[in-house]
């Protein structure tokens, strides 16, 4: 992406963006991200009072840029239970590949960076609520597998669509794209949906 005709602040964004994939997991310094962007760090500051800002901000900066809105349409357009869990699975599922980058870096910094787990919280919070809204759309229909509240049955569905287990099934044991996304899709409506 271009940088000529962004605002001092998609700068600073992008800069932030680059540097969190770049790092793997290693610190990324307000001073660094100004450099980077080719302003002061001062500047940096005028327009992020905190790291924990910026580093929040440049996850949704990235939600932004690549319309999560749109990718969720299906989702949220389902008139089934059923259909929202499906086209929610298959939203989340095929936009992890394209934030990975972003992701690791800041699962990797979590256990010892406040903000960036501060950051990788709020994201995986907004995606939690995709989660209970399709499942609250299958309680609504009646299909909610019994033996679960909405909570725990969201609990079900965030874990199994972790960003981990992504990791683990195709890039560990090396699972294509496609077959991901069916075997989630399958794997959840067998845990959280009532057959027959």
């Amino acid at each position: 992406m271009s940088s000529e005709n962004l605002s001092t602040r998609e700068k600073i964004l992008l800069a932030a963006w680059e540097l969190l994939e770049a790092a793997q997991g290693k610190g990324v310094r307000m001073s660094d991200i100004a450099k980077r962007a080719g302003i002061s760090r001062q500047a940096v500051y005028l327009h992020f009072e905190t790291r924990a800002e910026l580093l929040t901000a440049t996850t949704r900066y990235l939600d932004e840029i690549k319309d999560v809105d749109a990718r969720l349409a299906a989702s949220r357009a389902a008139e089934t239970g059923q259909e929202r869990l499906d086209a929610y699975i298959e939203a989340w599922g095929n936009y992890i590949p394209e934030i990975y980058g972003i992701g690791k870096a800041l699962m990797a910094m979590q256990d010892s960076d406040e903000e960036a787990a501060a950051a990788w919280n709020d994201r995986m919070q907004a995606m939690r609520h995709g989660c209970e809204a399709a499942i609250s759309a299958l309680e609504r229909d009646g299909v909610l597998v019994s033996g679960y509240s909405i909570d725990k049955a969201t609990d079900l569905l965030w874990t199994i669509l972790s960003v981990r287990n992504w990791e683990q099934l195709t890039i560990d044991c090396g699972w294509p794209q496609d077959d991901y996304v069916a075997a989630i899709k399958r794997t959840a409506r067998q845990a959280l949906v009532r057959s027959g």
